[in-house]
């Protein structure tokens, strides 16, 4: 009898000591701050995008870890740039090209684990809010009904919906614009009056608390100083600025001059050389070209009002370091920060996204805490694909063979270290941009195709694509484009692009584009 209460104290002692020891370990993972932010190009102040660009926050972040200069989304567009990111897979493997679907809806993908649950899978304390996937923190995949449905069901209810258990144990509704003028501040624009097509000074009385991403710091900031200290934490903060509208209060503006010197340089007739397949990628969007902005006294205020949501922008960042300092959990933090996708801002003679030249293609891409070092910046080329196995194995999880990206951890460690291959860009099928250390290679549906000298020529004012002394830099580069390559997923819509080579017609969103019909500039 004494024997077995003797054995029943000690196997409980011992259950207990083997909790505690499980508790401990958990504690010794490193944490994960997850920073998403829509929009936002190389505008910054240590990428120098922009000569003017005041981001400090990022700036000191970008200096305590390694910074990517070469890095680039898989997709020029929230949805699919996302899912990509989220899931390890390619666009041209998920067949998500468009503002929808979500991918959950799709039999193939619906039980796909998904980032943040492979860390919720593994003893993470998960949390988000504001836009990690397209649609908020629980997706939706566009569309104003999907938008709708996620804010209504959230993130833990979609994941269910799907048989999956949640990827964000806890979700705030935060995120978005916030307030808006009582009417437009810009004049309507070709492609009807939509919504997002405005920027401008907004709130005017400088208190930036009501704008959505205010809200999205805050409430990081609260989970991050809240979080338990015995589980390691994955928090994502997901911001939608300088998406348009772009709206920052008067403080902000007050950064740049009120003069031509923001503006960035462009090339008159830069599309002459340019095959007439790029404008098929953005055929028709509620972004403006060029030619309106100036048209109408608005290309210095698109430029001023999106460096001042950049700058906005960067003081939330800095408030989140600003909490890992305060709950001292700042030196045992992996901080992730990342832009979905780039911005053109007058460059091409448009504006907005949904390219394969670098302005629509280069992102932010910074690491920084345990297992990062610190003053690193590397030019090596890397995709926002590459962040999932890179997290991962930062944080020492069981790693997954399943993933099309590869670990960025050689370019943490060293700086100069080669990488094996070029980032893809893909933008529907048949639409790749690849882009190497030097080069970047366009290669349209149609077989229409660009190659751009990045070093003699970083504003891709030069296609040297039709002369035979670059043909073997273009064979180099197409042994890169994307061996699966599939159509675009059931129910796909928003920003979708067909090609039929028999007919030589492109589809952009339903309606059939034929070469003799005229292009929009």
């Amino acid at each position: 009898m004494k024997l077995s209460i003797f054995l029943l104290l000690s196997s409980g002692l011992w259950a207990g000591l083997g909790q505690a020891h499980a508790a401990e370990a958990s504690a010794k993972k490193p944490n994960v701050l997850f920073i998403a932010i829509d929009d936002m190009n190389d505008w910054i102040g240590t990428l120098g995008g922009h000569p003017m660009a005041k981001t400090p926050n990022i700036d000191k972040l970008a200096a305590r870890g390694t910074v990517f200069l070469n890095a680039h989304c898989n997709a020029p567009l929230c949805n699919p740039s996302r899912t990509s990111l989220l899931l390890g897979l390619r666009p041209t493997t998920t067949g998500v090209y468009g503002l929808a679907p979500w991918f959950r809806t799709l039999p193939e993908w619906k039980n796909r684990v998904a980032l943040p649950q492979h860390f919720a899978n593994n003893g993470y304390l998960t949390a988000a809010t504001g836009k990690i996937y397209h649609g908020g923190t629980g997706g939706g995949g566009g569309g104003k009904g999907a938008k709708a449905a996620a804010k209504k069901q959230g993130q833990g209810k979609a994941a269910a919906d799907a048989g999956m258990p949640p990827e964000f144990q806890v979700t705030a509704p935060y995120g978005g614009v916030g307030t808006k003028p009582p009417k437009k501040l810009i004049p309507p624009t070709p492609m009807g009056d939509h919504p997002a097509m405005d920027w401008g000074v907004w709130p005017l009385d400088n208190d930036d608390s009501s704008k959505g991403d205010y809200q999205v710091a805050s409430w990081t900031a609260e989970q991050i100083k809240k979080a338990p200290k015995d589980k390691p934490f994955f928090i994502a903060a997901g911001f939608f600025l300088p998406h348009v509208p772009c709206y920052a209060t008067q403080k902000w503006f007050d950064l740049y001059p009120d003069d031509d010197s923001v503006l960035p340089p462009v090339l008159e007739g830069d599309r002459k050389d340019t095959p007439r397949f790029s404008w098929y990628l953005h055929w028709e969007l509620p972004e403006p070209r060029l030619k309106w902005v100036k048209e109408n006294n608005q290309w210095r205020n698109l430029v001023r009002s999106y460096l001042a949501c950049t700058s906005f922008m960067d003081a939330q960042v800095g408030r989140l370091i600003q909490a890992l300092e305060e709950s001292g959990q700042l030196d045992n933090t992996i901080v992730v920060l990342w832009g979905d996708h780039g911005w053109h801002l007058g460059e091409k003679e448009i504006t907005g996204k949904n390219t394969l030249w670098d302005r629509g293609t280069k992102v932010p891409l910074i690491f920084a805490g345990p297992g990062v070092t610190a003053g690193g910046r590397t030019q090596q080329p890397a995709e926002l694909l590459d962040i999932y196995p890179t997290l991962i194995e930062l944080a020492g999880l069981p790693a997954r063979t399943d993933l099309e990206g590869i670990s960025l951890i050689p370019q943490l460690k060293d700086a100069l270290a080669k990488r094996e291959r070029p980032a893809v860009t893909s933008h529907n099928q048949g639409n790749h941009g690849v882009r190497s250390e030097n080069w970047r290679y366009i290669h349209y549906a149609d077989g229409s195709e660009e190659l751009y000298d990045m070093q003699k020529d970083p504003n891709e004012w030069e296609n040297l694509a039709g002369k035979p002394e670059y043909a073997k830099v273009i064979e180099e580069h197409k042994k890169w484009l994307p061996k699966i390559d599939v159509p675009p997923a059931p129910n796909s819509a928003s920003r979708v692009l067909t090609y039929d080579k028999a007919t030589d017609e492109a589809v952009w969103e339903g309606k059939t584009v034929k070469r003799s019909d005229p292009i929009i500039e």
